[in-house]
């Protein structure tokens, strides 16, 4: 029994109780080798006077504590401290029942041990450690609920297949951990993911239920020849003005992907997790397929809506009047049946179009520029490719240059940035007689002088613009507000690096051009210049445009009394006795909060919780995030479960163990 051995006597066959031996004394009786309700037999002597234990037998196990009336009280000494366990004067089942669910095993292993003290007494060393021992054991012991929630937790946190319960190598760990505990099959394994999902949902929907104002972001992937739409949630704490971020949903698209199956796709899912009136902004690629949709079901901008009304204020109402069949009207589409938030493009796509396709406009500027951009590329494409397809070539750059060569990659365009770095190290750190034997090995071209300082100059001048790539696409530390700021520091580096640049001049004014281009119209959009003026880090230095300046100062002093007018109405009472006793009046809005914002120098965003006006509008304008890197990492992360084997798995599973993957902090 529990690793000891242990002989079944016939002793007290008379009271039809047999006893265990365990090779030192009878320890409680059992009958058909079970335990059960029988007594301690050992020194059943009569009960002494009230002063003494009735039991002196169990002194061993119990501290006399004294009488209360009919109860004798008790104290467990392998338990120490605990409360005293109270047990009538004739029985002891009490303590019975105590030592049988607490102490067995540890009376079990005393009883076995060899030695010298007597029967009936424990030295002091003996008795410290009893404690130890029992928690010990007890430490051993995992609930089998507490192994199912491991083995979930473990299948969603390393994306393992639901069959991995059923490997013979995977229960042998469990059960050699935990002998008692039982692998749940794969089925089970199904539904508690599934439970487990519903209930991280829920307590996100409780989350978002809190927050004010919340942006999304969403993409498409395709893997496997299986459509994905992708969308993750982010979000501001009032408290902390900490970022918070969740994904939503990595739900199948089935069809094409035009712009009405996105667009009710995406609008599904705000109104599963009932944020559809909190969305201020939806951040994607500019992929024609989402821009027809966000402008075709998306909402109109306030300057948009002032027009259309002064429009129809324009219009006598004796004119152009026509009539329609009204049941025609009803059965049409009227492209409402969808309600999409604002629009944002990426900035990094936009970042990756001027990187690529814009800056491929400088071989047109300039034959010069073109002649040697094409001969150092087309070297350094050889070098690549070279120690791309054979390992012997690999291990020549790693002997002679201590690094390895980086392989652009076509789908990220700062690997190309990237790859010329390296080439730049490795001439700085071991010369260029190292790159010279290189490419003797590798019998391909080496890079002249005059193409080692183009290949220079080019990384010099891509480096902001991937610098800015990298700020942007940052999710947790990264607002609205740093859109602009980040564009008009980019365009001034790229305008110091134009003085100083002698062959890469027309690659800077190409990368000026496309700048201008795609963030030309961000950046006159007063929003976003308010939202960066509310940033403490930026309010109003961020650029030398007084323009832009001007026109966020009034796009928040607007909004300011837009939101105080506001406020005074929903705090009018609708008591008829109470109707004189505020009059309505134009009241203006204060400057003074505004102003006290920007006189401070403070940098920090808890500065913003001493102006609550203005902390309500930083917190609208700036939930949002400039770029949609996050539903990219999502996508990243659905990669690693979705993969080849795994091909064939359910929408609905792969869904929700991904989201129990991403959604750690909302799991219970």
């Amino acid at each position: 029994v529990f690793g000891y051995p242990i002989e079944i006597t016939d002793r007290g066959r008379a009271n039809k109780n047999p006893c265990i031996w365990t090779g030192k004394k009878y320890i409680f009786g059992v009958m058909d080798m079970e335990i059960r309700d029988a007594e301690f037999i050992e020194n059943s002597e009569e009960i002494p006077d009230d002063d003494e234990c009735p039991w002196p037998h169990l002194e061993e196990l119990f501290t006399y504590r004294g009488r209360k009336g009919d109860s004798v009280q008790m104290q467990c000494k392998l338990c120490l401290p605990s409360a005293v366990i109270s047990a009538y004067k004739t029985s002891a089942s009490n303590l019975k029942k105590h030592i049988m669910l607490f102490s067995f095993l540890m009376l079990a292993a005393r009883s076995q041990r060899k030695t010298t003290a007597t029967p009936n007494k424990l030295s002091s060393s003996k008795q410290a450690k009893l404690p130890d021992v029992m928690l010990a054991a007890a430490s051993k012991r995992v609930p089998q609920t507490t192994v199912d929630k491991l083995i979930i937790n473990f299948i969603c946190e390393s994306v393992q297949p639901f069959t991995v319960v059923e490997q013979p190598a995977f229960k042998e760990l469990i059960t050699t951990l935990q002998p008692q505990a039982k692998v749940i099959s794969r089925s089970t394994v199904r539904t508690r993911i599934c439970d487990a999902a519903d209930d991280m949902k829920k307590t996100l929907i409780a989350e978002l239920g809190k927050a004010k104002f919340v942006a999304t972001t969403t993409d498409c992937w395709s893997a496997h020849q299986k459509s994905y739409l992708g969308v993750t949630c982010h979000w501001i704490n009032e408290e902390t003005l900490e970022r918070r971020s969740a994904a939503l949903a990595c739900k199948r698209l089935r069809g094409s992907h035009t712009f009405d199956v996105i667009a009710g796709a995406l609008d599904d899912v705000h109104c599963q997790y009932k944020i559809r009136d909190k969305v201020v902004r939806t951040t994607t690629d500019s992929g024609s397929n989402f821009l027809k949709a966000f402008h075709v079901f998306g909402m109109q901008k306030d300057a948009e809506v002032d027009d259309d009304e002064e429009d129809m204020d324009a219009l006598d109402a004796s004119d152009h009047i026509e009539y329609h069949d009204a049941s025609t009207i009803l059965d049409e589409d009227s492209g409402m049946e969808y309600q999409l938030p604002p629009h944002q493009r990426c900035a990094c796509h936009l970042l990756n179009l001027v990187a690529t396709t814009d800056a491929s406009l400088a071989e047109a500027m300039n034959d010069t520029y073109k002649r040697l951009f094409r001969a150092t590329f087309a070297k350094c494409q050889a070098i690549w490719n070279k120690t791309g397809r054979s390992h012997l070539a690999s291990e020549v750059v790693e002997d002679k240059c201590g690094l390895q060569i980086i392989r652009p990659n076509a789908t990220r365009w700062n690997s190309t940035c990237l790859a010329t770095e390296r080439i730049i190290r490795i001439i700085d750190e071991k010369g260029e007689d190292s790159i010279r034997g290189v490419c003797d090995e590798l019998k391909v071209k080496m890079l002249s002088p005059a193409e080692v300082a183009f290949l220079r100059e080019y990384s010099i001048t891509m480096k902001p613009l991937m610098k800015a790539s990298n700020i942007l696409q940052s999710e947790s530390s990264v607002y609205m507000g740093w859109l602009l700021p980040v564009i008009h520091q980019l365009l001034s580096k790229l305008n110091r690096l134009e003085i100083s640049s002698k062959t890469c001049t027309p690659l800077i004014r190409a990368l000026q051009n496309g700048l201008h281009k795609r963030f030309g119209q961000m950046m006159e959009d007063p929003e976003l210049a308010a939202a960066a003026v509310l940033l403490p880090k930026f309010k109003t230095s961020w650029t030398d445009r007084a323009d832009v300046i001007e026109a966020a100062l009034t796009y928040l002093k607007q909004h300011l009394e837009t939101s105080k007018n506001e406020g005074e109405l929903q705090r009018e009472s609708s008591d008829d006795e109470d109707f004189f006793s505020r009059p309505l009046s134009k009241t203006l809005p204060s400057p003074f909060e505004l102003d006290g914002y920007l006189a401070c120098a403070s940098d920090n965003m808890e500065l913003l919780h001493s102006f609550p006006a203005i902390k309500k509008l930083s917190l609208k304008l700036n939930t949002a995030l400039p770029a949609s890197a996050a539903c990219e990492r999502l996508f990243s992360c659905a990669g690693l479960l979705f993969t080849s084997k795994r091909s064939r798995i359910d929408s609905v599973n792969f869904e929700n163990q991904l989201l129990l993957k991403l959604n750690k902090r909302f799991r219970k």
